[in-house]
């Protein structure tokens, strides 16, 4: 399954003492980008044969659910795959994401700083594969089969070039290094606790279930990165009902 987005609070949740339940919980980015850029800026075939073997998975995915350009047993896919990437703007942004990421240090501090957290409200929670890869500018995280993948050129900032020729101002404002741990919580968070798919779901309700998983992600983050009527809802809610746990909040219905 891969999930893929389109898209204040003094709240009395208690975290529990760091203890065995986060010990495991440090996340360390794997750099899968950093073998897909070297594949497809110098053809390196030992690069290709790395992201087969040691990411396959990820690969099938970036190949046939993201740049969605033929199957990965495709005998010609590896030439498609390069071709793919040969547009001058890709190759721009190849080189403009290994610059604006060469250290990731506190994006991994970030996320297992978050995800210590999410384990001591849910010590049973698994914490997914996380790595990096770059896109054509189409989705920013991918969550499946126990991975979660961060599409670097979805995060270079509100005034990249190309940005401000495709985005709205409001889209470009959220396609900044800053929101890339909130987003992976988030699309994380819609994975555990997915919006029903029931076509009596209303759009209401969709709001009203992601303003549930946003208040959490702003309660991991420890910072107000998601306000809105539907997150004020949750954090008046949960102050109100003192014995009310996050996973019950999650899993009730929308009122």
């Amino acid at each position: 399954m891969v999930l893929a987005m389109l898209i204040c609070f003094s709240c009395d949740w208690q975290l529990k003492p760091a203890g065995d339940a986060s010990a495991d919980a440090e996340v360390v980015i794997e750099r899968y980008d950093r073998i897909e850029n070297l594949y497809l800026t110098t053809g390196d075939y030992s690069a290709l044969q790395q992201m087969n073997t040691d990411y396959p998975m990820q690969t099938r995915m970036l190949i046939e659910d993201m740049l969605r350009i033929g199957k990965v047993n495709d005998p010609e896919i590896n030439t498609k795959f390069l071709h793919f990437f040969q547009d001058s703007t890709l190759q721009m942004l190849l080189a403009d994401v290994q610059e604006e990421f060469a250290d990731i240090s506190d994006l991994n501090s970030e996320l297992s700083k978050a995800f210590s957290r999410l384990r001591e409200d849910f010590p049973k929670v698994e914490i997914p594969q996380v790595y990096t890869q770059v896109g054509s500018f189409d989705q920013s995280v991918v969550v499946g089969n126990g991975t979660l993948g961060i599409s670097l050129d979805k995060y270079l900032g509100a005034d990249y070039p190309f940005y401000q020729s495709h985005y709205t101002p409001g889209q470009r404002q959220m396609m900044a290094r800053s929101m890339i741990v909130p987003d992976c919580l988030a699309f994380y968070l819609l994975s555990l606790y997915p919006i029903p798919s029931d076509y009596q779901y209303s759009p209401l309700d969709r709001d009203r279930h992601m303003g549930k998983i946003q208040w959490v992600v702003n309660r991991l983050t420890g910072r107000q990165v998601f306000t809105n009527e539907f997150v004020t809802y949750v954090d008046s809610q949960m102050k109100r009902n003192k014995h009310l746990t996050i996973d019950q909040m999650l899993r009730q219905e929308n009122k």
